[in-house]
C-alpha cells in the first residue's frame, strides 16, 4: 500500500488521520521531548513543531504503519536542527556529533542489566528519574526509546540515524551506567548486584 498524499485527502481525512494516528502520542512526545531538553517551553514548541510537519507533510506517513517512530524521529530531527542554530545552550548533544561505540553486546556478561525486569517495574521514583535525567543525552535517548518507549532496536535505528549495532551496544552501557547510578538505592530495595557475588561469597567461609 502506498502513502496516502495529503492531495488525495480532503481536510476531514486528514484530521481524522491526525486524531486518530498522530494526536495519541501527545504525552509521549512531551516526555521524549522534556527528557532531550529540561526546558518544559522549550520541549512545548518541539512537540508543537513536530505536529507542524507531521501535518505538512503527511504524503511522508504511510497511514496504519508506525505513527510513534515516526513522530519520534521527527522530534528528534527538530532538536538536532534547533542545536545547530543554538550553540548557546552547552548541555546539549549533537547526535551526530557523540562517539559511535561499538562494543559487542555481550549479555554473558553477569554485569547485564535490564531495566524493564529490575527497576522499573518495581520502582518509579525520584531516585530513578534523576538517574536517568543524568546521563549523557546519546545513553538517556536509547533508555527512553526502548525500556519505557518500547521501541525495538531497529525502529531506534531509524529514529536515532545509527547503525542497530551501535543502539545494542549503547544501550547496554546505557543500562550498566544507570545500574551504577541506581545501585545503593535498589540494594536498598532488596534487589541483589549479581556481580561477583558468588566469589564474594566462597572468599568469606
Amino acid at each position: 500500500m502506498s502513502p496516502l498524499k495529503p492531495d488525495h485527502l480532503d481536510q476531514k481525512e486528514k484530521h481524522e488521520i491526525f486524531e486518530k494516528e498522530l494526536f495519541p502520542h501527545l504525552d509521549a512526545l512531551n516526555t521524549f521531548a522534556y527528557h532531550l531538553t529540561y526546558d518544559e517551553d522549550y520541549a512545548k514548541d518541539l512537540v508543537q513543531e513536530t505536529y507542524m510537519k507531521a501535518y505538512r507533510f503527511m504524503d511522508k506517513y504511510q497511514k496504519g504503519t508506525n505513527a510513534k517512530a515516526w513522530l519520534f524521529k521527527i522530534l528528534k530531527n527538530a532538536y538536532i536542527n534547533h542545536y545547530r542554530r543554538d550553540s548557546r545552550r552547552p548541555t546539549k548533544v549533537d547526535f551526530e556529533d557523540v562517539v559511535n561505540y561499538q562494543d559487542s553486546d555481550d549479555d554473558r556478561g553477569s554485569s547485564y542489566f535490564d531495566l524493564r525486569e529490575e527497576i522499573f517495574e518495581n520502582m518509579m521514583g525520584d531516585e530513578v528519574t534523576t538517574a536517568i535525567n543524568s546521563l549523557p543525552v546519546d545513553f538517556r535517548t536509547v533508555i527512553l526509546l526502548c525500556d519505557i518507549e518500547g521501541f525495538t532496536y531497529d525502529e531506534i535505528s531509524k529514529i536515532v540515524d545509527i547503525p542497530t549495532g551501535t543502539v545494542r551496544s549503547r544501550l547496554f552501557r546505557a543500562r550498566n551506567m544507570l545500574k551504577e547510578k541506581l545501585k545503593e538505592y535498589a540494594e536498598s530495595l532488596g534487589f541483589e548486584d549479581k556481580r561477583g557475588n558468588k566469589g564474594n561469597e566462597k572468599s568469606d567461609e
